[in-house]
């Protein structure tokens, strides 16, 4: 369709470039350049009207030429080139804010008629990717948002219906992202893929209740505020013999404590029925304010316990304990929950589905965690873990754990 449009602005005597641009592209080997050339070879008016060289396309009239970018390296080279008429970001998922924000005020031509347009295609993987807040659920009348599947292709080929089916079979938890366009729940090869996979099977993922009489269990990961800090993760449990009850979850980016205080008590997370545990930096003060997270939070009236520093390998030991407790543990994610009104682990899930190893691969080694968006969510429930055999041998004597102490009046 990029070589069509050329076509058409050719025929109308209209003069400029078809960019096709992707996020990454170190050469011409990792652009859409073969892709347009097998287009052009298979339309007879398309190759009568483009002459296709090694590394480049242009019209016999000279009037159109294909030019391609890689936007993590040459988004600024885009500035300068000539007049783009149309601009077509493949496989956009990855691309950055900020790309966006750089790439969109280039494309300013119009004329009698049109003017530049933008094209986007990509295959949803993160729901907190840009181009799904940019584009997908945009409410700009601008932009007109098409769904294409494996079903709206007339030629399907038998050799990937065949995968369809091999997929559906043995990877079902790959399936709805690869053949449906759902976003990746379970990434390939991440820490806790199998578990999470076992965990639904076993159906311990969906509605689990709250016990009223019991004690929560409120483990972070502290972040910082301002909009470039780490996010504030939490996760809520109760603990109930041997068994976990994840019930809950919170994820913040820049918000001071106080944020994060008011929604613990908005959900009745309230001092006296909470046990908070902090990882070891939660007696760092503030550099401005002064204070930690361990001072803030007992000065709001909750016992706060700080998990010293594990040391070397801390990272790893958090994965193993979490890998070993999963079984245990039952997750409050109801299909359809909104997280922000009602208590869910969904997004929790999200973040543990996600984390994964970063790779050297050229050398074929891991180089430990990846320090992304999931990592918060994973270290606070890495943490949990690691203070589960406490927390268990504690509630086996521990009768306030088991059940909450009320006097003559029925207070607690």
């Amino acid at each position: 369709m990029a070589a069509v449009r050329g076509y058409m602005y050719g025929q109308e005597g209209i003069s400029g470039i078809i960019l096709c641009a992707r996020q990454y592209m170190n050469s011409l080997d990792d652009s859409s350049l073969e892709e347009v050339k097998r287009a052009i070879e298979e339309e007879p008016f398309l190759a009568e009207y483009y002459e296709v060289g090694e590394k480049f396309i242009r019209s016999y009239d000279g009037r159109i030429s294909f030019s391609f970018a890689g936007l993590d390296k040459s988004i600024a080279s885009i500035k300068s080139k000539g007049r783009i008429l149309l601009c077509w970001v493949d496989e956009a998922e990855p691309v950055t804010e900020e790309a966006w924000i750089t790439l969109i005020p280039t494309l300013r031509e119009e004329g009698s008629g049109w003017n530049a347009e933008l094209w986007v295609t990509w295959n949803p993987k993160n729901e907190r990717a840009a181009v799904e807040s940019r584009f997908r659920f945009s409410k700009d009348p601008l932009v007109k948002l098409v769904e294409l599947n494996w079903r709206d292709n007339p030629r399907f080929p038998a050799k990937l219906e065949r995968e369809r089916q091999r997929d559906l079979e043995q990877r079902p938890d790959q399936y709805e992202h690869i053949w449906e366009g759902a976003y990746v729940t379970v990434m390939v090869g991440a820490y806790y893929a199998k578990s999470i996979v076992t965990a639904k099977q076993a159906g311990r993922v969906g509605r689990v209740a709250a016990d009223p009489l019991m004690k929560y269990h409120l483990f972070f990961d502290i972040g910082g505020t301002g909009a470039r800090a780490d996010a504030v993760a939490i996760w809520v449990w109760q603990v109930i013999r041997r068994e976990i009850r994840s019930l809950d979850y919170y994820e913040a980016v820049g918000q001071p404590l106080a944020t994060h205080i008011e929604w613990l008590r908005e959900r009745g997370y309230i001092p006296k029925r909470s046990q908070i545990w902090l990882p070891h930096d939660g007696d760092t003060n503030d550099k401005v304010h002064n204070v930690s997270y361990a001072s803030a939070l007992k000065d709001a009236h909750y016992s706060v316990e700080v998990i010293p520093n594990q040391g070397a390998g801390a990272a790893k030991k958090r994965i193993e304990a979490g890998r070993r407790h999963f079984p245990a543990i039952w997750f409050h994610a109801p299909e359809g929950a909104d997280h922000e009104k009602v208590p869910t682990c969904a997004g929790g899930l999200k973040a543990l589905g996600w984390y994964h190893e970063k790779r050297d691969e050229e050398r074929g080694i891991g180089l430990g965690p990846e320090h992304d968006w999931a990592s918060h969510g994973a270290d606070a429930f890495g943490l949990g873990c690691i203070c589960a055999d406490r927390i268990f041998a504690e509630s086996d004597t521990d009768g306030w754990n088991r059940k909450l102490k009320y006097d003559s009046r029925g207070v607690v």
